[in-house]
């Protein structure tokens, strides 16, 4: 059995089974997906097709899927809704499965449409929830410590990347020690969602961070081995950086959307606040729509709005 194939666990029929393996395999290689949307995308089919299967009583085939109709989809959205799934999770499973009945069309293995006919569900619309100025650099200066405790030093080099340089947390943990941002290097090459890479400059503070974690790291700093490191020596875990933010929303008093992810909102909102253009900073970001990277203008407006009622005389 394929890799693909394996990601599903559940009994199928050969063709569909084949079928779902092939989809998958697409989206990797031809698509380019990045792998945790792999993943979320093969549970999502996994879902609908262990629901359909109970629904049918036996191992669902493509031809069960050419035969479904608008009443089965419905069906499955609202078993996952009484489960307590929320609306931008229902929404990326619709996605997936219109996605693969596309391509099951495309590839004249079935015609079924029902599906496109099904309104995607309503997600809530929320906007970036970054730190203030203040706040990040509370976050990001560890003080003492950091000079003089490799644990220390490696967390805050972490985190001045999510927030020096606006990088996703797994994007900083899969820096090579080649790559690391050491003298002689002021830009990284990040390789981001779906395999997109991306020029992004390094501030002196952040190479002058790194510098000083590596300076102190017990381990050996081999040039293709992992430039963060575990407690043990091996790639540091993203759950360990998400625990050193709990511990400094609770030391600094920090609201609970501090998360690692908040600092790299806090990059581009700050850099907009401070007159970044919207284009540079969705390259910065590494954002394929400018539209992703527009909601930061609804938090600047926002950010002035609150500033005007605090400070106007008639607010």
């Amino acid at each position: 059995m394929s890799e693909e194939a394996a990601e599903l666990e559940l009994p199928l029929s050969v063709d569909l089974e084949r079928a779902v393996a092939a989809w998958l395999a697409h989206l990797r290689h031809e698509r380019g997906h990045a792998e945790k949307t792999l993943e979320a995308y093969a549970r999502d089919v996994r879902q609908f097709l262990a629901y359909l299967g109970v629904q049918l009583g036996h191992p669902p085939c493509l031809a069960d899927l050419a035969r479904l109709d608008l009443k089965a989809f419905r069906g499955f959205l609202a078993s996952r809704r009484r489960t307590g799934t929320v609306s931008r999770s229902l929404a990326r499973s619709l996605s997936a499965l219109r996605q693969l009945f596309r391509w099951l069309e495309a590839q004249a293995l079935i015609d079924n449409r029902a599906i496109l006919q099904l309104a995607m569900p309503k997600v809530p619309h929320s906007v970036p929830k970054p730190l203030t100025v203040a706040k990040a650099a509370d976050v990001v200066d560890r003080g003492p410590a950091a000079e003089f405790d490799w644990v220390h030093a490696r967390d805050a080099a972490a985190l001045l990347l999510l927030y020096g340089s606006g990088l996703r947390i797994a994007e900083a943990l899969s820096l090579k020690v080649k790559d690391a941002p050491t003298a002689g290097r002021d830009v990284l090459r990040i390789k981001g969602k779906g395999g997109k890479e991306r020029l992004v400059p390094v501030l002196p503070v952040v190479r002058a961070a790194v510098e000083r974690y590596m300076a102190l790291c017990p381990y050996p700093l081999e040039s293709d081995a992992a430039l963060f490191r575990g407690a043990k020596g091996g790639p540091l875990s993203p759950r360990i950086i998400q625990l050193a933010m709990q511990h400094l929303r609770e030391a600094l008093d920090l609201p609970p959307t501090a998360t690692p992810h908040a600092l790299r909102h806090s990059f581009a909102t700050h850099l907009l606040s401070a007159g970044g253009d919207l284009r540079q900073i969705q390259e910065l970001l590494g954002h394929a729509s400018l539209s992703t990277t527009q909601a930061y203008t609804e938090v600047d407006r926002d950010r002035l709005l609150n500033v005007y009622d605090a400070a106007h005389p008639r607010s």
